[in-house]
């Protein structure tokens, strides 16, 4: 059986999913029944939430988990209340840096992900509209505000990463796909080389890479393992031509991909200082 899982937030739950995930990745071997459960504004949002969880406890014959991340004192009481085993993370974390800071926190609702610090939210939103209008090498011209530029061969993980730089950054992301023709030449497209120190380059596996092409084009030319073969020597033999960093993304997540991106180039987180 499958152990009921609950993520508890008054936002959106993307933090204490986050959290979450990453703390019950390490019972590899065990089940989980994952629900999240954003937007617990009031006692009376909170009593069917809680009404919930002990119709799964009764129905389980054992607590569900809820992870909980919630602010307001009285939706807090009404979660210990019920059949579940309660983490709360907010409890955790807050109490030991208010004896820390010698500060009392605001316990306002919404801050992690809100609209609260509104230069940060229009960093995302115009880092996000950036990743948009400058996918695949559409045009260029907008290269010069660029914080990044990420190179590789089509369908290796570039639109991905551009857009997470954006949201989760605030960081202005372009992508340009390394194509055939750009290989044939054996150079730099003149379009990256007056950017070149904005570059980082993805590569793949070319089994991986033949695929994920393949569910896309089956029976392709350009899904064939010998073009997908080529077009990936190619270019890691271009990144190392030109001193392009690069990382290999077949076996790591976007976040990990990110994450590395962000370690090795130096930039900076845009939304939170």
């Amino acid at each position: 059986m499958k152990r009921a899982v609950f993520f508890l937030s008054d936002g959106t739950g993307i933090t204490v999913e986050a959290i979450a995930h990453s703390l019950l990745a390490q019972f590899q071997g065990m089940e989980f029944d994952r629900m999240t459960v954003p937007f617990i504004h009031s006692t009376n949002k909170a009593w069917e939430v809680v009404q919930t969880i002990n119709d799964r406890a009764d129905r389980d014959g054992v607590r569900p988990l809820l992870f909980s991340t919630l602010v307001d004192p009285e939706v807090r009481r009404m979660m210990r209340q019920s059949k579940g085993f309660l983490i709360d993370l907010f409890d955790a974390f807050i109490s030991p840096l208010e004896a820390e800071l010698g500060a009392t926190s605001s316990h306002a609702v919404g801050k992690t992900h809100g609209v609260s610090n509104h230069t940060a939210y229009k960093e995302r939103i115009d880092a996000t509209n950036y990743a948009v209008n400058n996918d695949d090498g559409v045009s260029g011209k907008q290269y010069g505000e660029a914080d990044l530029i990420v190179i590789g061969v089509s369908r290796c993980g570039k639109t991905p990463v551009c857009l997470y730089l954006a949201l989760n950054y605030g960081l202005k992301a372009a992508n340009y796909p390394i194509t055939e023709d750009d290989l044939d030449d054996k150079d730099l497209p003149a379009l990256l080389k007056a950017h070149q120190k904005k570059l980082f380059g993805l590569s793949i596996d070319p089994q991986r890479l033949h695929q994920i092409r393949n569910e896309r084009r089956p029976g392709s030319r350009y899904a064939s393992l010998a073009q997908c073969e080529m077009e990936t020597l190619a270019t890691r033999q271009l990144f190392e031509r030109y001193g392009i960093p690069s990382l290999d993304t077949t076996n790591i997540s976007v976040e990990e991909i990110v994450t590395a991106i962000v370690h090795r180039t130096g930039l900076r987180n845009r939304l939170y200082g």
